[in-house]
C-alpha cells in the first residue's frame, strides 16, 4: 500500500514539473504585409537564442513558409487525419534546427473532426507541447470563423501591419473582432516595412491609440523592421533573410523584437504553466 501511495506522488510530482511550449499566432488583416516572413526569420531568431521551435503553416490553401526556407515539405497535417500519421512524422527540419509543420488546408480539418480523431489530435498535440518552447502558428490573412477559433486558444498574438493607412485600418479590424471574441487574450505588434524610425514610431504609436481610445485594451509594441531591397533577394533565392544578410538592418530589428517577446512571454516565468491551449481548443471543440 506504502509503495502504491508513493508511486502516485511520485507521478503527482512528474506531472506538476511538466513545462508547455508558449503559443502563438501570427496575424495580419491583409495579406502582402510580410507576415509569413516576419514568421519564419521570428522562429529562426528564437531558435538561435537556444529554444526549441514548431513552425506551423496555417496560412490554408496558400501556404508558402517552406517555399521562403526553400525547404519542401512532402507531409503535411492533412497526413496526420487522413493517414494516420503521426505529428512527429509529418514534422520536418528546417533552418537553424526550426521544425515546421506544412498547413495546406489543415485548419478546417482541425474543426471537422470527430471525436475519436480529436482525442487523437489532442494526444499528439500534447507531446508536442511538452517538447517545444515555443509553436508559432502562422495564420492566413484576414480572418474567418474557423481561424477566429484557432487564434483564441492561443496564449499570444502577433499583429503584423505596415505604415500604410489601409493596413493599420484592417490591423485595427482584426484585433477589435478577435477582442470582441476573446478580451483578455494579450495582443502583440510589429510594424512592418518602414521608411525611417519616425515612421514606425508614428504608426505603432497611431494603433496603439485607437486600441486603448475605442476598445479600451492595451497592445504591447515589439518593435518595427525597415523596408529592404535584400529581403526580396532573399526571398527570390529561398533563403530567410537573417541568414542571407545576418547584420542587416531588418536582421537586427528581428533579433531585438525576438528578445523584446521573450522578456515578455517569460515574465513571472509564465513558460511554465497548465496546458492551456489544449483546455481551449477542446472547450471551443465541444460546443461544435
Amino acid at each position: 500500500m506504502r509503495d502504491q501511495a508513493e508511486k502516485l506522488r511520485d507521478q503527482l510530482r512528474d506531472f506538476s514539473q511538466i513545462t508547455y511550449g508558449r503559443t502563438l499566432a501570427v496575424i495580419s488583416g491583409k495579406g502582402g504585409v510580410g507576415k509569413s516572413n516576419f514568421s519564419l526569420n521570428f522562429s529562426i531568431c528564437l531558435s538561435q537564442k537556444g529554444y526549441s521551435v514548431l513552425l506551423f503553416d496555417m496560412d490554408i490553401g496558400m501556404g508558402n513558409i517552406d517555399i521562403l526556407m526553400g525547404n519542401s515539405s512532402d507531409k503535411n497535417i492533412v497526413d496526420f487525419f487522413q493517414k494516420g500519421m503521426s505529428l512527429e512524422e509529418i514534422i520536418t527540419k528546417g533552418p537553424e534546427n526550426v521544425s515546421f509543420i506544412s498547413g495546406a488546408t489543415g485548419l478546417s480539418f482541425i474543426f471537422q473532426m470527430t471525436d475519436h480523431q480529436f482525442l487523437r489530435f489532442q494526444e499528439e498535440f500534447q507531446k508536442v507541447l511538452e517538447k517545444y518552447d515555443y509553436i508559432i502558428f502562422d495564420m492566413g490573412a484576414g480572418i474567418s470563423q474557423e481561424s477566429s477559433k484557432f487564434i483564441r486558444c492561443v496564449d499570444d498574438i502577433i499583429t503584423i501591419t505596415t505604415p500604410e493607412p489601409t493596413s493599420i485600418m484592417d490591423g485595427y479590424s482584426i484585433i477589435k473582432y478577435i477582442t470582441s471574441l476573446k478580451k483578455d487574450i494579450p495582443f502583440f505588434l510589429v510594424c512592418n516595412r518602414v521608411q525611417n524610425e519616425k515612421e514606425g514610431k508614428e504608426t505603432i504609436t497611431r494603433l496603439q491609440n485607437a486600441i486603448r481610445k475605442f476598445l479600451q485594451k492595451e497592445i504591447t509594441p515589439l518593435g518595427y523592421i525597415p523596408d529592404n531591397r535584400l529581403v526580396s533577394k532573399a526571398v527570390s533565392r529561398q533563403i530567410p533573410f537573417l541568414l542571407f544578410s545576418p547584420q542587416s538592418d531588418v536582421s537586427l530589428a528581428i533579433e531585438d523584437i525576438t528578445l523584446r517577446y521573450v522578456d515578455r512571454s517569460t515574465e513571472g516565468n509564465l513558460s511554465i504553466r497548465k496546458n492551456n491551449f489544449l483546455g481551449r481548443l477542446k472547450n471551443i471543440f465541444a460546443r461544435k
